[in-house]
């Protein structure tokens, strides 16, 4: 892996005491993981507020402490979310080595192992904005830095409405109840991550907590399924794929799930259930950061540095599907180092990390529309959500671009939060959760 290829990843992202039970909670306020159900990052709301500021339309705004780019996680009256708080110098504290080519290398951006830190889980009221719990994962220095633009709090968590799992990489994987309680936790041995920290978010799927732990060159790389209930080891599966950023999606392919990864050399799905491979592919030979996203009957995935792929893969293969009529299309253009495309009604939106759109015909790849533009000049590192016919683009200006959904490029509005966000914006209970730089704010009623 080059140098340059890996300076990517800045990814990179309830009220009452007693929360209720899984079975007593609506569809519509649940945003339990990484882009909420289904990792897809659409919601089925409607009648959101389309216009809002730091004071309009604000329902609460509560103040987080350390830094973040974890999404907030919602089920029922409780969200989840987890942060870092730099602490001071230890001397002789350092990262683990990394080697590129043979020889050592030191990320120019690398920063913070040589401190120490406290990693923490967040239980938040979602009607008042209340912080109800605050919970210490780890406290030391870590085993690798993190990018001066990313955080050591960038993988989102994820809930099943009984506990809460929140991954740290090289510093463990927890899991709370809903009291806030440790229920468990597991150490996944040292992930090297060159230096820009880890992006990947867990998976929850019947009764498995899923992680792609890819590093480094990859020698070392693997996906791990932990029992949710007892956090014990249910599989593990060695992968020789360079690090990654990307977190897996779960997609049906006729009778059988498959969960689909993303990876420089290559793509491949899994038995969830047993983590044996179903099918591969050559994968997009850049750094894999942005996510897959899924629907249609198939799986689009992408890459944006250091070239731009985007490739749409027919699931339930078996071997390797390279070359084969598998592949429905490949698209070479308009696609992000950073932020994930999103699959919503026919279409596919790619967007880059200046917030260029291009639209897609999800079954075919062919072009609705190249290069839409945000009204005003700006940086992403949020993913899309989708909703009620809109698309929100969140930048790191603070403003989120609200856009028509369709084959014809349209901007309906800019709404300002006066604060830079990271983090993917998360959708339930009728509203907009969104965490700045410094605040977490509910927007809608």
């Amino acid at each position: 892996m080059k140098c340059a290829a890996i300076a990517a990843v800045f990814v990179l992202v309830v009220s009452s005491t007693s929360a209720a039970p899984a079975a007593e909670v609506a569809a519509e306020a649940r945003w339990p993981g990484w882009r909420g159900p289904g990792g897809q990052g659409v919601a089925s709301a409607t009648g959101l507020p389309t216009e809002w500021s730091a004071t309009k339309n604000v329902a609460w705004k509560t103040p987080i402490p350390g830094r973040g780019h974890s999404s907030p996680v919602v089920w029922g009256d409780r969200i989840f979310l987890t942060t870092a708080i730099e602490g001071e110098v230890v001397p002789g504290a350092k990262a683990v080595t990394h080697m590129d080519e043979g020889k050592e290398f030191v990320h120019p951006d690398a920063v913070g192992a040589d401190r120490k830190h406290k990693f923490e889980v967040l239980a938040i009221d979602a009607k008042t904005g209340k912080i109800l719990w605050e919970k210490v994962a780890f406290e030391g220095t870590p085993y690798d830095s993190a990018h001066r633009k990313a955080s050591f709090a960038s993988p989102t968590a994820v809930t099943d409405g009984e506990r809460v799992y929140a991954f740290f990489g090289a510093e463990g994987l927890y899991a709370y109840d809903y009291e806030g309680k440790l229920a468990w936790k597991a150490s996944l041995g040292g992930i090297a991550a060159m230096g820009v920290g880890y992006g990947t978010s867990p998976v929850l799927h019947k009764g498995l907590v899923i992680i792609q732990c890819d590093e480094d060159s990859g020698e070392k790389s693997f996906i791990v399924a932990f029992d949710a209930r007892t956090g014990k080891e249910a599989w593990r599966t060695p992968r020789k794929v360079q690090v990654s950023w990307a977190t897996p999606v779960v997609v049906q392919a006729g009778s059988r799930d498959e969960l689909v990864t993303v990876g420089n050399e290559w793509l491949i799905a899994y038995d969830p259930a047993t983590g044996k491979e179903l099918w591969r592919a050559k994968g997009l030979e850049s750094n894999a950061v942005p996510s897959p996203v899924a629907g249609k009957d198939l799986v689009i995935l992408t890459s944006g540095y250091p070239a731009k792929k985007a490739i749409a893969i027919k699931p339930g293969g078996t071997g390797d599907v390279t070359g084969t009529d598998r592949i429905l299309w490949t698209y070479d253009k308009g696609t992000a180092y950073v932020p994930s495309p999103i699959l919503y009604g026919d279409f596919v939106y790619l967007v880059t990390d200046k917030g260029l759109i291009t639209c897609l015909d999800a079954k075919t790849g062919a072009v609705k529309y190249e290069g839409g533009r945000p009204p005003v000049p700006a940086t992403f590192m949020a993913s899309p959500v989708a909703l009620d016919g809109k698309i929100l683009l969140a930048s790191q200006d603070g403003d989120v671009f609200v856009i028509k959904a369709g084959p014809a490029h349209q901007v309906l509005g800019t709404n300002s939060l006066g604060e830079p966000i990271s983090a993917s914006p998360a959708i339930a209970n009728g509203r907009l959760y969104i965490r700045g730089e410094k605040t977490l704010f509910a927007i809608g009623g």
